[in-house]
């Protein structure tokens, strides 16, 4: 099976232990589509797979860049008419500029054949995870409220985090305004960039922060937790009762927000998200996935031969779960659990959902 296309946030921030994105909830998970910046960002920088580099221009491609000046004053119209004030709208686009490399980026995301082994080896270093248990016990101040309040155990809040930014380090340094402005100009994804713009100004209306301090990836996402706009006003939420949600600086906001997306995703607390599996040599491939239609209760995979081990069995219970097979059937199977899905509608890849099970099952160890 070739594994589906990362996005370049995954291949930029490999090297450094970062990956996966978040991005709006999906209706229902299916497999592992490509992790795409139509529903998420990336910063443009990183080291282990860069954008090709290319001559081509947007110019050459579609639309003139000279002709993005006037684009904007219609975004502008778009953001009135949508109740953001004239004063977010000056403040915000003070500086607007057209950037091609964000374009670059859209076009050009790297696409690398890869295993679940290899990912995992780049994502889940020993470094890593020693950095995630000391940081859930330095930050227990700020994560036991935030967990007894949503249900949703630090170790994840902490994964999240710690793929997504590495711990907050690696959050972009593109203007977001410029980034989704030019995202929208360039058409092919117009009417989900525009979305976005208009949810970033409303930010910046709310008082949240400053528009000259809203930076991110080259498409859009923000803060250490790498909410797109529209998650932020969605699910961002003020950890520590300041009156404002500042994912950028403020890691108790950072937490809270983290949080609160799972819980209203669907959380459950109490349960897992998956583990390895060995399956029957007659295992039927058409089996595995992550449908509704394809769940069976953890009792019934038993009676279909599936085992922790050769010779250790499942728990007989009516938990819902599901197989997934990363790799297809010449890699590693998987039982998982309604939180696995919950996951999942954060970053729809396989690959990133394990991770961050992994990594919340090692810092709890």
């Amino acid at each position: 099976m070739k594994q589906p296309v990362l996005s370049a946030i995954m291949f930029s921030l490999l090297l450094a232990g970062c990956a996966g994105k978040n991005r709006p909830a999906m209706a229902e998970p299916q497999s592992a589509p490509p992790s795409t910046p139509s529903s998420t960002a990336a910063p443009s920088s990183g080291g282990f797979l860069q954008p090709p580099t290319g001559k081509t221009t947007l110019a050459q491609e579609g639309r003139n860049p000279a002709e993005f000046p006037g684009y904007v004053e219609q975004l502008k119209a778009q953001a009135r008419a949508q109740g953001v004030d004239q004063a977010t709208i000056a403040a915000a686009f003070a500086e607007v500029h057209f950037v091609d490399r964000v374009i670059k980026s859209d076009r050009n995301q790297p696409e690398k054949n890869i295993t679940l082994d290899d990912y995992l080896s780049r994502v889940l270093t020993a470094g890593k995870i020693a950095q995630a248990r000391d940081s859930v016990k330095s930050y227990q101040g700020d994560l036991a409220p935030v967990s007894q309040q949503y249900g949703v155990p630090p170790q994840y809040i902490v994964a999240l985090w710690a793929m997504e930014s590495q711990f907050g380090k690696i959050q972009g340094k593109e203007d977001i305004i410029s980034a989704l402005s030019t995202l929208a100009f360039e058409g092919r994804r117009e009417t989900f960039f525009t979305q976005e713009l208009i949810a970033a100004l409303k930010i910046i209306q709310q008082g949240h922060i400053d528009a000259s301090e809203m930076k991110g990836s080259w498409a859009g996402a923000m803060g250490q937790n790498q909410f797109m706009p529209s998650s932020y006003l969605r699910y961002g939420a003020d950890g520590d009762g300041d009156g404002k949600i500042d994912i950028w600086h403020n890691e108790a906001d950072v937490f809270a927000s983290t949080a609160n997306y799972l819980a209203k995703e669907g959380w459950k607390n109490g349960e897992g998200w998956g583990r390895e599996v060995v399956l029957p040599v007659d295992f039927v491939q058409q089996q595995a996935g992550l449908k509704t239609g394809q769940a069976k209760t953890v009792g019934e995979w038993e009676k279909l031969g599936v085992r922790l081990t050769d010779s250790v069995n499942l728990p007989d219970t009516s938990q819902r779960a599901w197989i997934i097979l990363p790799d297809d059937m010449q890699g590693r199977a998987f039982m998982v659990y309604d939180n696995f899905r919950t996951i999942m509608r954060w970053n729809r890849s396989y690959y990133f959902a394990i991770s961050i099970g992994k990594m919340a099952d090692a810092i709890a160890q």
